[in-house]
């Protein structure tokens, strides 16, 4: 009899071929992160709890699994990811444009504000672009520019002190002899028929001495002396600014111009220097030009007061010298004061310097300035109305003085610089 089969007994395993477990000893652990992809008709698709490194190709495309939550506490990003830009937010920009406006407002009132010592400023450095043609014709003839400075600014003093000199004595003394006259004045007016007749019908002279008796009067004169005391101070005061500005200006003027050309761009700074240096000279030539002129016209009046006997010669020519300086009014100012006092010498002397400044004044602009002004500024005639009209209109006298000059200028940037753009489009 055979014996029974235990269960327990094993049964031999099937034997293995030598060359699968060759190759089964020699292939390497596949690892556990790369899953093989599986194969589908629309191609090979990464199973989803594998990690994909690209996008998962799908029969609609490829598309990018989902992004883990960054950390908060990256090294990155410390403080979390920024949120969404508030550029285009409307409050953000009616802010911006408030605090824009207000800016714009706070400027404008601090320039007008400051309107008055930017004026001093703006004089000054005038002032000292026209001195120095003479500071460098010094240089030239072997001084150094401080001691060329130094005899300039002299020279400057100088002219100041000898027109003080010649316009304040006979001024104290006109009016010490009015006071003195004034009562001989007032007999002269009541014996006049014309004044006596108007002072029976409206009782001119009567209401006079009432309100010269009166307090109004004394008050309304004192007021008036503090007042002029208070503008002479502030003359006295300004002319003393200008000078000092002027003295510093001229002894650092090379640096400045540097510096101004040092914030144009390299590329461009030989160009934006020659024309900076052409305007700055234009100008210099300009307000040489211009006390060249004045000059001619004082010492032709001088010379003219002195043979009609007209006194004071001396201030008077000083006056019509300063006053020629003022574009297009100044002189008919100068010659009004000159004849003025003309008349009071006599009816014909007066005459006879009404004609001779008429006379004068078209020889000055027809032949003495554009002789003058030919070699220095070359602005159009018309140019030069507008400029000192539009400069007047602004800054009064001191922008007539600076118009011409500054039209110059312009007009030498359109000609250098925007007609030659204008050809090349």
């Amino acid at each position: 009899m055979s014996e029974p089969i235990s269960s327990d007994r094993a049964e031999p395993a099937a034997p293995v071929p030598a060359t699968a477990s060759a190759s089964a000893k020699a292939a390497p652990a596949a690892p556990v992160d790369e899953a093989e992809p599986v194969l589908t008709s629309a191609g090979p698709v990464r199973p989803l709890e594998a990690p994909a490194d690209g996008p998962v190709l799908t029969s609609a495309g490829p598309v990018r699994p989902l992004e883990a939550p960054t950390d908060m506490a990256s090294t990155d990003l410390p403080f979390g990811r920024p949120g969404r830009s508030m550029r285009g937010n409307p409050f953000v920009f009616g802010f911006t444009a408030a605090l824009g406006v207000l800016t714009a407002w706070w400027l404008v009132q601090a320039v007008m504000s400051a309107s008055s010592v930017l004026i001093l400023i703006i004089v000054s450095l005038f002032l000292a672009i026209g001195l120095n043609p003479a500071v460098e014709n010094l240089q030239k003839r072997g001084l150094a520019r401080m001691v060329a400075i130094t005899v300039v600014f002299l020279g400057v003093i100088a002219v100041f002190a000898v027109f003080g000199l010649a316009v304040v004595p006979p001024l104290t003394t006109q009016s010490t002899d009015f006071v003195e006259k004034l009562p001989q004045y007032v007999q002269e007016l009541q014996n006049n028929p014309m004044i006596r007749d108007l002072d029976q019908r409206f009782q001119i002279l009567e209401k006079l001495q009432q309100y010269v008796t009166s307090g109004d009067f004394g008050s309304q004169m004192f007021g008036g002396v503090l007042g002029f005391g208070q503008v002479l101070i502030g003359a006295v005061f300004n002319a003393l600014t200008v000078l000092v500005l002027t003295l510093y200006f001229l002894g650092s003027l090379n640096s400045l111009k540097k510096m101004a050309y040092r914030l144009v761009p390299k590329s461009r700074r030989t160009r934006a220097g020659l024309l900076g240096d052409k305007i700055i000279d234009s100008i210099g030539g300009y307000v040489a030009g211009n006390l060249i002129i004045s000059l001619i016209a004082g010492v032709t009046t001088f010379f003219f007061l002195i043979a009609m006997k007209v006194p004071y010669a001396l201030a008077l020519a000083l006056i019509v010298a300063l006053t020629d300086l003022i574009p297009m009014v100044g002189a008919f100012i100068g010659a009004g004061v000159a004849s003025l006092v003309g008349f009071f010498v006599s009816p014909t002397v007066g005459i006879v310097c009404v004609i001779f400044f008429t006379i004068y004044q078209q020889v000055e602009n027809y032949w003495i300035a554009p002789s003058v002004m030919k070699s220095s500024v070359d602005v159009p005639p018309l140019a030069t109305i507008v400029g000192a009209l539009v400069g007047g209109a602004l800054l009064g006298v001191v922008g007539a003085l600076l118009g011409i000059p500054l039209v110059a200028a312009l007009l030498l940037i359109v000609r250098e610089v925007v007609m030659p753009r204008q050809e090349q489009v």
